[in-house]
């Protein structure tokens, strides 16, 4: 038997549509209902199965067992003020946010009282592309989700919301949100804003068809995600601005100090730093799943 009756999903793209195909091929909710800005959105994910039923307002939440709201984060706070006047005494409300300080305040300004009822988390998965269209079912699987729990939150509330992501295929992570942030400004939102700068630059010359002509793999690598979805990197990077700018301070520094070991022809010093890294990379890459180090670079 379905272990949800009903889950509602605000943003039905990449994350959220990936989370409902995952759901329904567990077998594990009697109705995911679809909410979002874009009609033609929501009428995709009908056609395409991933929602039972599309709705355009809040009040769906009321009898939900869980909601998620998959949305770029800085439409967060205006979701979770929609949704505090309806929510059930029973209703668990999650996220798929990139960052957790930032939605942790905006859930507490807008929930209020009802703020035990909101488990934040953050699955480690995704890709280049967007949109309900390019939504999985086994996008999570293997993959970790990171939950960071609030002091109010109860035991059933936390288990409700591991439950749903290992149906999904997932494993379930516990971090304070300050140790997230700091994490995922380093891995994952400064390698971002480093392939968006280096396209841009790139993009903006005026040979810059010569450039992307002989580009090869390693430009392919080193930057397929800057084809990631604009409006969602812009608020993950003004959401986590703080940490992202030390980590763009510490990664100045070691530019400089690769700089200067190129300008006094300081060979030694650069095999040392590629050996240093190299030797951390192949030490990752080890302990990555098969299909993540393996999978295709698009």
């Amino acid at each position: 038997m379905p272990g949800f009756n009903k889950i509602v999903i605000f943003g039905v793209g990449l994350i959220g549509g990936s989370f409902a195909l995952a759901l329904k091929s567990a077998h594990a909710a009697r109705e995911i209902v679809g909410l979002g800005r874009s009609s033609q959105s929501l009428e995709e994910a009908l056609r395409l199965g991933v929602i039972d039923r599309a709705a355009t307002e809040a009040e769906e939440v009321a009898d939900a067992d869980l909601v998620l709201v998959a949305s770029p984060v800085g439409q967060m706070p205006t979701i979770f003020a929609r949704i505090a006047p309806h929510l059930g005494e029973k209703t668990v409300v999650t996220d798929g946010g990139s960052t957790k300080n930032d939605v942790i305040a905006a859930a507490r300004m807008a929930l209020g009282g009802k703020i035990a009822r909101f488990v934040p988390a953050h699955p480690i998965a995704g890709a280049e592309h967007s949109g309900v269209a390019a939504a999985k079912r086994d996008l999570f699987h293997g993959r970790k989700v990171v939950i960071t729990p609030l002091p109010e939150n109860d035991e059933d509330a936390k288990a409700l919301i591991k439950e749903a992501w290992r149906q999904c295929g997932a494993a379930v992570h516990i971090l304070k949100a300050e140790e997230h942030d700091r994490v995922f400004a380093a891995v994952s939102h400064l390698p971002h804003l480093l392939a968006f700068a280096l396209v841009r630059d790139l993009a903006c010359r005026a040979d810059a068809d010569v450039f992307f002509e002989f580009a090869a793999s390693g430009f392919r690598d080193f930057t397929r995600i800057a084809a990631s979805h604009p409006e969602m990197w812009r608020d993950i990077c003004l959401a986590n601005r703080d940490a992202l700018m030390e980590e763009i301070n510490v990664y100045q520094r070691q530019v400089e100090e690769f700089k200067v070991a190129l300008q006094n022809h300081d060979g030694a010093t650069l095999e040392e730093y590629f050996s240093v890294a190299r030797s951390a990379r192949q030490a990752w890459g080890e302990r990555l799943p098969q299909q993540d180090e393996n999978m295709p670079k698009k």
